[in-house]
């Protein structure tokens, strides 16, 4: 059976995912509360059982307790093989896909965790998947997934959290972690809300550079609106790579970017002296009760100074037909993806073009709903609908083209996904952007926008600089 344990509700999570953060594979799925305007729930974990990292055509499959092995099947298979395995070990519960505790339904009760990089949109299968024309820039996989066999779950709406723990979970980790959650760290963590002490090792060692210059970025808007005119394309996101060297843990820099960039959609992950900074405000795909939800964003405008700049602010997003315009192509893609794993008739759009409110800026967020057909799943779906359309363009297959073409970099993490994939038939995940990602020697991030056919290629360069603007200035104050 499932283990839920009651536990006291935390004041400071960041100070709790330190204390569990020595463990190998650490994760936080971060709701930004309380300082963002959304989200809800917080998912921490360490210590996967098995650990999924696709590079290429190649899938590693390693743990503390197995053997090492090797696979040149579909990443999206491979993960669904290793949910239906562990499954297996979950027969003595309820076969209640959606099982409520304490009246409120738990959004992870052990599952996948992890990143699917933006290149798996190429691996339609593994026989045949195109050959990229990108040149990696970073060392990272193309999928990094854990099974986490026990999770803290935070509820911030109800302030709720309790510990939970998968029937895979081996005894001597649940052990630890039973033990660690009874630690004088752990209490003091619940209780306290101040700030961990911010550790003065971490600096950038040079300024934050671009892998391509101004008349490269310029020439390449040109090109796509030439696309856009021969038929090819109704858009492409296109974007730039930025990096930076630097020396110290990233784990204090995010600590400070999350207060500086609330987001319901963020999140930290770590292994191998890498580490995933992501500050999303973006829901990819979400999947309870068997109902699908997407809220892509198009659409974006700084917040005002002044309650009434601020407002006329949001009314000039609002009133933006060239935002409009954009956000109504990717609702019409993304209605499409869905169709591909959902009951025919079932898709709807309940909310198009609504403002939403976040910490720095107001953006367009439409949603988008659907019934997952019985014969589907949430990893499927993934895969059905992988990358997501607001950060291709429309249509995806060309636009992925266009952009491999011109940006000639691999993307790694950035416009991919972070998310879960839980036992109790649940998922939710982001599009990774706003997004920084360390390798041990440097931070990279990328911007980037769509482009359209009345795209104006230097007001486009200069918003790619704006959105990484906000990340560059709170890591050098000398920026």
């Amino acid at each position: 059976m499932t283990d839920i344990q009651d536990l006291p509700y935390p004041a400071n999570t960041a100070a709790l995912f330190e204390t569990i953060r020595h463990l190998p594979d650490p994760v936080w799925l971060d709701s930004g509360k309380p300082r963002s305007l959304q989200g809800r729930f917080d998912i921490i974990s360490a210590a996967p059982i098995t650990v999924l990292e696709t590079r290429g055509t190649t899938t590693s499959i390693d743990g503390p307790d197995i053997a090492s092995s090797h696979s040149e099947e579909n990443p999206f298979v491979l993960a669904q093989d290793l949910l239906d395995d562990m499954a297996a070990r979950q027969h003595a519960d309820t076969p209640d896909q959606h099982r409520e505790y304490s009246s409120v339904a738990l959004p992870f009760t052990g599952g996948l965790i992890g990143s699917f990089g933006y290149q798996l949109g190429n691996k339609t299968s593994s026989k045949n998947a195109p050959k990229s024309i990108s040149k990696n820039i970073i060392d990272f996989p193309d999928m990094r997934l854990g099974f986490y066999a026990w999770a803290l779950i935070i509820n911030h709406q109800i302030r709720q959290a309790w510990l939970v723990f998968h029937p895979a979970c081996p005894a001597t980790l649940k052990h630890e972690v039973e033990t660690l959650s009874r630690s004088a760290a752990w209490t003091h963590s619940v209780l306290s809300t101040t700030d961990l002490p911010q550790k003065s090792e971490f600096r950038l060692t040079e300024n934050f550079s671009t892998s391509t210059n101004k008349a490269d970025y310029l020439d390449a808007v040109a090109r796509i609106k030439d696309y856009i005119v021969a038929g090819d394309c109704y858009q492409a996101n296109y974007a730039q790579h930025f990096s930076a060297a630097y020396e110290g843990e990233p784990w204090q820099v995010y600590q400070h970017l999350r207060n500086v960039l609330p987001s319901p959609f963020s999140a930290y992950l770590e292994w191998d002296k890498r580490a995933v900074l992501c500050f999303s405000p973006e829901r990819f795909l979400k999947v309870a009760n068997g109902i699908v939800e997407s809220k892509p964003i198009k659409g974006t405008i700084r917040r005002g100074q002044t309650v009434a700049e601020d407002e006329d602010a949001a009314i000039t997003l609002l009133n933006s037909a060239k935002d409009r315009a954009e956000n109504l192509m990717i609702v019409d893609l993304l209605r499409n993806d869905l169709g591909k794993a959902c009951y025919p008739g079932s898709i709807r759009v309940p909310k198009l073009f609504g403002l939403e409110s976040f910490a720095n800026v107001h953006h367009l967020v439409s949603t988008i709903t659907g019934q997952l057909r019985a014969e589907e799943t949430p990893l499927s779906l993934l895969k059905h609908c992988f990358p997501g359309g607001s950060i291709t363009g429309a249509p995806k297959k060309r636009a992925m083209e266009i952009i491999a073409e011109l940006e000639g970099l691999n993307r790694s993490f950035y416009c991919g996904s972070i998310g879960y994939i839980s036992s109790n038939g649940r998922m939710d995940s982001n599009i990774v952007i706003r997004t920084l990602l360390a390798d041990g020697k440097r931070l990279h991030c990328w911007s980037g926008g769509g482009i359209v056919a009345d795209s104006d290629p230097e007001t486009e360069y200069q918003e790619t600089l704006a959105k990484v603007d906000i990340l560059f200035k709170a890591l050098d104050p000398d920026y």
